[in-house]
């Protein structure tokens, strides 16, 4: 691994719970890494523990096989070889693009310096705003002269904290695929804070979900929305609801009884003697559940909210349990209506009944 975090502690005086609190995680060359959580999880203090910023009381963090971090040893962030984007960008006002982005060059010769500011700017899609002053720039263009100035000087590891939080919704999105796609180019390995999951997907190669200074799963997004590792990380990740469920066993056959009908000839399904008496909870997300008049379950609309191809109905089944639905949006049906529905579901997720 060329980022390897093992066991790692981050304690705040007079806090009687860690910040961050055994994490461990890992990213190979080139690969991204994205944080994910709410507000207060411990990912922005993760990120300032392994910029340095932060010393840890328990673990190792090791870059480049390197022991970097631990109980006993701090390499000051500024012999880390570690870029870092910011927020607010943090450009400087009174500088120019070229400029700003040749800040972390001074060890370079004039002519040399020139032409790394050039070479990034270009891979960065701004090869003709070198005169460009930040207030002259778009905020997605501000973004990318920040992180031409973070790659200039090569560093063996690039931090994002949140990176596009002042940017609107569409550009957000668009950018995390732009930026992608330069940190690819650039062969950087990147460790990136967001609390958009949207983001998260689009540039992650790894995602890592963080809830009171624990590390949940570190994991692919697929992973993450169809397999997840604990209860907090079903519920976090995307549009899903659990509802109560028994799982029993006829032969080879596994039923899971639930109040949306019976699902079986799934691909995975654990056995019943995983739970009391196969009672459980079941994960059902939104793409889980059908709309279809012909269906024998009924349910009432709740919630209805238009997402232009689609609508997202929260649905009250007759036992009362809720269920999400993704419906494409030509079936406008108002609020109080009873339709039709079904489970179709391949691979089933449980957890112990709460």
């Amino acid at each position: 691994m060329f980022l390897n975090l093992s066991h790692l502690v981050v304690q705040y005086a007079g806090r009687s719970r860690p910040a961050v609190d055994g994490v461990s995680l890992g990213l190979l060359a080139g690969e991204i890494g994205v944080l994910i959580g709410p507000s207060g999880c411990g990912k922005t203090t993760l990120l300032r523990a392994v910029a340095g910023l932060e010393r840890v009381q328990a673990g190792t963090l090791l870059l480049a096989q390197e022991t970097v971090s631990s109980s006993h040893r701090h390499v000051p962030a500024e012999e880390r070889r570690i870029g870092m984007v910011f927020q607010d960008y943090a450009l400087f006002p009174h500088l120019d693009a070229g400029h700003n982005v040749a800040f972390g060059l001074a060890h370079l010769k004039p002519a040399q310096r020139q032409q790394r500011v050039s070479e990034v700017l270009d891979l960065v899609g701004l090869g003709n705003v070198h005169k460009r002053y930040p207030h002259e720039l778009s905020g997605g263009q501000q973004q990318r002269v920040a992180l031409a100035r973070a790659l200039a000087p090569k560093p063996r590891l690039l931090l994002l904290d949140e990176p596009f939080s002042n940017l609107d919704v569409d550009l957000r999105e668009r950018l995390a695929h732009e930026v992608r796609g330069i940190l690819k180019l650039a062969g950087t390995t990147a460790l990136f804070v967001t609390h958009d999951q949207l983001e998260a997907f689009a540039i992650g190669d790894r995602i890592g979900v963080m809830h009171e200074g624990r590390l949940h799963q570190w994991d692919d997004a697929y992973a993450l929305y169809h397999r997840p590792a604990t209860r907090f990380v079903a519920d976090f990740i995307g549009h899903g609801v659990f509802i109560h469920a028994q799982i029993t066993q006829h032969g080879d056959n596994v039923v899971v009884h639930t109040a949306l009908g019976d699902l079986n000839d799934m691909l995975e399904c654990p056995l019943p003697g995983a739970y009391p008496d196969g009672v459980c909870d079941v994960l059902l997300r939104a793409d889980d559940i059908v709309h279809d008049d012909a269906a024998p379950v009924r349910a009432q609309i709740l919630r209805k909210a238009f997402r232009g191809s689609e609508f997202l109905y929260t649905l009250q089944l007759q036992t009362g349990e809720t269920v999400m639905a993704h419906v494409p949006s030509h079936h406008d049906h108002a609020l109080g209506e009873w339709i039709g529905i079904r489970a179709e579901v391949d691979h089933v997720v449980t957890f112990p009944r709460e």
